[in-house]
């Protein structure tokens, strides 16, 4: 059993010390009825008996301060009050002569005073230890608690005792200072409880319960005196005895708290109010005209501080309750826009899919601006954040009158539909997309931003708040790769489940990168004039331990949601670069990787690709690394820098997808690239249509016209590996030259070409189309 358990386990049976307080206490309450005849005895239970418990209670006081650091100046001022309370009593009994009717002595006065002036410094203590922070509302509750408290002790309790009629004499100024100090002491209990309110505070219940029984029993035995009919060892003391044994009771349950929290919210509820609500009618009670006797003049007074006090506390709550609601009111609203934000959208969020049933389904859209980033750019944020402004007012009139509208962050919006099938899902989808697709004037210019949306539905396929705003992600960024503007998320086909599968998915390729289930598969390049090997091009396959051997469709998205491309790509990389160090230098072929938008702009790129050549064995030569144009425009500087730096070093460079990008005659000129590949969506229908022959025949030029060499993608058949010649590419890849094999397979595939054992029908009608053009 480790520490923190025998603590645990300590605390939950009565330690030593309040066992002792206890049975002490059961001792002398043995004499509170017939005790043994004779001065002896009585003095025996008087003065030892009864101050024995309060010696066991001050050990237990001492242990809690030496147990609980936080709270060591409490317990410690606790244990020196026991001990002057102790003192004070025995100096008492001993004053009072042998038939206890002399008055006690002025030091017993004396020592049970500063007993209870000490008694305020734990109350003091264990109340810091427990609020951080003492709010207005605080102070106004302790403060209407105490006066409250006072009124009522003053005109109650205090109050026959001060009024003297004809032929009374009047009670001693000295035997008030005892009831006087419990009037006080419940007070200062009282304006404890308002501070704290009504709570199962263990330590502070037991405490204040102490506290009211030592000022009960002090009060009643004000009150036998002032009769004549009190009597030492009779059962009033067992009341002060209870309190000491509930005193060591809550220092032997006294532990160390967790740091206190700054709560900054309204001191509104029956817990917190009741104390000062109760306190506050026993003013007016105290005020109030229908009492045979007059009540003191600092009673009344007392009560209407109490009263006023009060008045400026319900002042007080209405501020706070104010400032309350413009908080959480700011803490869901986007400061930007003026939208509802991303905490107020989850916790509509919550509802919505809590409520959602397959009859009556809900829907997400989430909506992401597209070239946000380059008006950024180029007209600066001001610019930016006008746009953004912009959006709300313009899609908030298609919306329902129960769809929230939500600004994510950054160029990211959302729209919570709580009721809506798919059809009308999408429905609204697009008419929000062509809301945004008309232009904005931003700083005096026009402007068109296009828009990415992505329709996820709950309880089918999302059955939870993160799958919905995670099937809702992926949509919109297959929306934003296929350039469809509107997509809506259909479960994954393999997994058959929404965005749970496509989670696991993302957590187990975290796994297959840290092992060995990720592997590479080549797929050959042939030069078209001679039909030499002259390139291979990486491409990674999953070879999953339940699904099978998984295609980069599969692979690509989880690990683009998941963050891992570029961890992906460098293990692709150092795979690829360990087969080609098998084939090398027997067959000087270079190995192609494809690089991600990530690696593309890391500027130490190129001294981690040399540094991976050097552990391989293998020259700059032996490696071409592809990216696609759309890579570059996330960051274009950047991006032809680390380009630069791979050219340098003797790395080849290649543009993939070459003709699927929308600016690629604009910054081609200025890019370091030593290679163009055709999209295979441009050499597709060459052999069959003239005009694509045409696009393939003037991208030849140009590539060869800027010193490119011209890889075409997509070569399925003999036809069109044929037509490509004639127009002129360097380099095929395709079906027709060969499909995408294992590591193995390849190397005996590139042993049985250089022996003539493959292309032998490709090659003599390559040569024989090339001839005729």
């Amino acid at each position: 059993m480790d520490q923190r358990h025998r603590d645990t386990a300590a605390r939950r049976r009565p330690g030593r010390a309040l066992l002792l307080t206890i049975g002490l206490v059961a001792l002398f309450a043995t004499g509170t009825g017939q005790r043994p005849a004779g001065a002896a005895w009585d003095r025996t239970y008087d003065v030892v008996l009864f101050n024995l418990p309060y010696l066991a209670a001050a050990a237990a006081c001492v242990l809690a301060a030496r147990r609980v650091r936080t709270e060591r100046t409490a317990w410690a001022a606790l244990a020196v009050a026991m001990v002057l309370g102790a003192v004070g009593n025995a100096l008492r009994a001993l004053s009072a002569g042998l038939e206890g009717n002399e008055p006690s002595s002025a030091l017993a006065h004396v020592v049970m005073l500063a007993a209870y002036l000490v008694m305020y410094v734990p109350v003091v203590v264990l109340i810091r230890a427990r609020v951080p922070r003492f709010h207005p509302s605080m102070w106004l509750d302790g403060v209407v608690a105490a006066l409250g408290s006072l009124a009522a002790g003053v005109a109650f309790v205090l109050g026959p005792y001060l009024r003297t009629g004809p032929g009374e004499i009047p009670v001693a100024a000295v035997d008030l200072v005892a009831p006087i100090t419990a009037v006080l002491l419940i007070a200062v209990v009282m304006a404890v409880g308002g501070i704290l309110g009504v709570r199962l505070d263990r330590t502070f219940v037991l405490l204040g319960a102490g506290l009211g029984l030592i000022a009960v029993s002090d009060i009643a035995l004000f009150a036998l005196k002032v009769q004549g009919t009190y009597v030492d060892g009779g059962p009033l003391e067992l009341g002060w005895l209870a309190a000491v044994v509930l005193a060591s009771a809550a220092a032997e349950g006294a532990g160390e708290r967790p740091a206190p929290a700054d709560t900054t919210g309204t001191r509104i509820g029956w817990r917190l109010l009741a104390v000062p609500l109760a306190c506050l009618v026993a003013s007016l009670a105290v005020l109030s005209p229908g009492w045979s006797e007059p009540v003191p003049d600092v009673a009344g007074w007392l009560a209407i501080g109490c009263v006023l006090a009060g008045v400026v506390r319900i002042a007080v709550t209405f501020h706070e309750v104010r400032g309350y609601n413009q908080v959480k009111r700011e803490s869901r609203t986007d400061e930007l826009t003026g939208l509802a934000n991303r905490r107020s959208l989850l916790e509509r969020a919550k509802r919505v899919v809590a409520a959602a049933t397959p009859a009556r389904p809900a829907a997400l859209l989430l909506l992401d601006l597209d070239g946000f980033k380059e008006i950024n750019d180029s007209l600066g944020h001001s610019a930016g954040d006008d746009l953004l402004r912009q959006v709300g007012p313009r899609l908030r009139s298609s919306l329902r009158s129960g769809d929230v509208l939500a600004r994510l962050g950054g160029d990211e919006f959302a729209v919570l539909m709580p009721a809506a099938e798919t059809a009308e899902a999408r429905t609204l989808a697009e008419r929000l997309h062509g809301l945004l697709l008309a232009p904005f004037t931003v700083a005096g210019v026009r402007l068109h931003v296009g828009v990415s949306i992505g329709v996820a539905t709950t309880p089918a396929p999302a059955t939870t708040v993160e799958e919905l705003l995670h099937c809702a992600d992926v949509a919109m960024y297959s929306a934003k790769r296929a350039r469809e503007g509107v997509h809506v998320y259909v479960p994954d086909p393999v997994t058959g489940t929404a965005g749970s599968g496509r989670l696991r998915t993302m957590e187990e390729l975290r796994t297959a990168l840290a092992g060995d289930e990720l592997v590479v598969f080549l797929q050959p390049q042939m030069d078209l004039r001679d039909g030499r090997i002259v390139g291979a091009e990486a491409l990674v396959r999953w070879n999953h331990p339940t699904r099978g051997l998984l295609s980069p469709a599969h692979l690509l998205p989880a690990a683009e949601q998941a963050g891992l491309l570029r961890p992906l790509t460098d293990r692709v990389l150092e795979l690829a670069l360990e087969a080609a160090a098998r084939w090398w230098p027997g067959h000087p072929v270079p190995v192609s990787v494809n690089l991600s938008a990530a690696n593309v702009t890391d500027l130490d790129l190129a001294c981690k690709v040399a540094a991976a050549l050097h552990r391989h064995g293998l020259p700059a030569r032996a490696l071409t690394l592809e990216l696609v144009e759309d890579t570059l425009m996330a960051d274009p500087e950047r991006g032809r820098t680390v380009l630069a730096d791979l050219r340098r070093s003797g790395v080849r460079t290649s543009i993939d997808d070459y003709g699927t990008g929308y600016s690629s005659l604009a910054y081609l000129r200025h890019l370091p690239a030593d290679e163009l590949k055709l999209d295979r969506s441009l050499t597709a229908d060459v052999d069959r249509d003239p005009r694509a022959a045409a696009i393939v025949q003037s991208t030849v030029a140009l590539a060869h016209a800027l010193g490119l060499s011209l890889v075409a993608e997509g070569v399925e058949n003999l036809a069109t590996s044929a037509t490509l010649a004639r127009l002129g590419c360097d380099v095929a890849q395709g079906y027709a030259i060969g499909r995408p094999m294992p590591v193995e397979e390849f190397l005996r595939w590139l042993a049985a070409s250089d022996s003539g054992l493959v292309d032998e029908a490709l090659i003599p009608q390559l040569s024989r189309h090339t001839s005729r053009g």
